[in-house]
C-alpha cells in the first residue's frame, strides 16, 4: 500500500494536535492505513486506476482525521489527488500554484443553487484541458462555509451533479436531496469526464469501504452490548 496526500495531510493534522482526536468508535483497533477496523481492513484490495482528471481535495479542520471520510478513497484511487486544509485567510500557495496551472481547467464542485447571478454554472467538463475538480470536504455545514468564506474560489466556475438522474452508481444509502459524500460525487464526475474506468474502480471502491465500513459499526455495537451484559 502506498501513502497519499490525503494521509499525508492527516499525520500533518495530527502532528499539530494539542489533544488526543477522538472520532466515533474510537475504542475500535483500526488499521492505519484504512482507518477501518483491522477485521474490516480493505487495503490488500486496492488498485490504483489511471484518469485524465484530477482532484484537490480541500478539507476542513479534523475531516482528514475521520475514519468515516471518503475523500481519501478518491487520494485511494487517484494517486495525482491532492489534499490541503482549508484555511479562510491564507490558502496553502501550493493550493494556488494548482488552481493556477495553466495545464488544468480548474471548476469548484458545489450545487448549482448556491452561485451567485454572474457565477459561471457548467453541467459537464469542457472539452481541451483536463479538469481540476476541486472539491470541498467537510460536513455539509462546513462545506458551505468554505464555499462562501474562500475568496479565491469566487472566480471559477461551478460544476453542479445531479446524482438522481444517475442510476449506474448504485448508490447504496438514501441522501438528503442534493447532499451526497464526496465518493459518490467524484464518481459521477470522473464518468461525465469520460474516465470511465477511474470511475469504476472508485464506485468499487467506496462500495467495498461503505460495507466494511458498516459492518465495523455493527461488530463495535456488538462487542459494546456484550461488556454491558457481562458488567450486569
Amino acid at each position: 500500500m502506498t501513502d497519499n496526500a490525503v494521509l499525508r495531510l492527516r499525520a500533518e493534522r495530527l502532528a499539530r494536535a494539542t489533544r488526543p482526536f477522538l472520532a466515533r468508535g474510537n475504542r475500535i483497533r483500526r488499521c492505519q492505513r484504512c482507518l477501518l477496523p483491522l477485521r474490516q481492513c480493505l487495503c490488500d484490495t486496492l488498485t490504483t486506476a489511471h484518469a485524465r482528471s484530477r482532484f484537490c481535495l480541500v478539507m476542513f479542520d479534523t475531516e482528514p482525521m475521520k475514519p468515516s471520510n471518503t475523500g481519501r478513497l478518491i487520494a485511494d484511487i487517484l494517486p495525482d489527488t491532492e489534499a490541503f486544509q482549508w484555511s479562510r485567510t491564507t490558502p496553502p500557495q501550493a493550493l494556488l500554484d494548482l488552481v493556477h496551472n495553466p495545464d488544468y481547467q480548474p471548476v469548484v464542485v458545489f450545487p448549482a443553487s448556491y452561485a451567485g447571478p454572474d457565477r459561471q454554472v457548467i453541467s459537464t467538463p469542457a472539452s481541451g484541458k483536463p479538469p481540476l475538480f476541486i472539491m470541498l470536504d467537510g460536513t455539509w455545514t462546513e462545506a458551505r462555509k468554505m464555499f462562501r468564506k474562500s475568496p479565491w474560489l469566487d472566480n471559477l466556475p461551478l460544476i453542479s451533479v445531479d446524482l438522481s438522474r444517475v442510476s449506474a452508481y448504485r448508490l447504496r444509502e438514501v441522501h438528503a436531496e442534493g447532499q451526497y459524500c464526496t465518493a459518490e460525487v467524484a464518481v459521477a464526475l470522473l464518468d461525465l469526464a469520460g474516465d470511465t474506468d477511474a470511475a469504476a474502480a472508485l464506485g468499487d471502491h467506496f462500495g467495498r469501504f461503505r460495507s466494511r465500513y458498516l459492518a465495523g459499526k455493527t461488530q463495535h455495537k456488538g462487542s459494546v452490548t456484550a461488556e454491558m451484559e457481562e458488567s450486569v
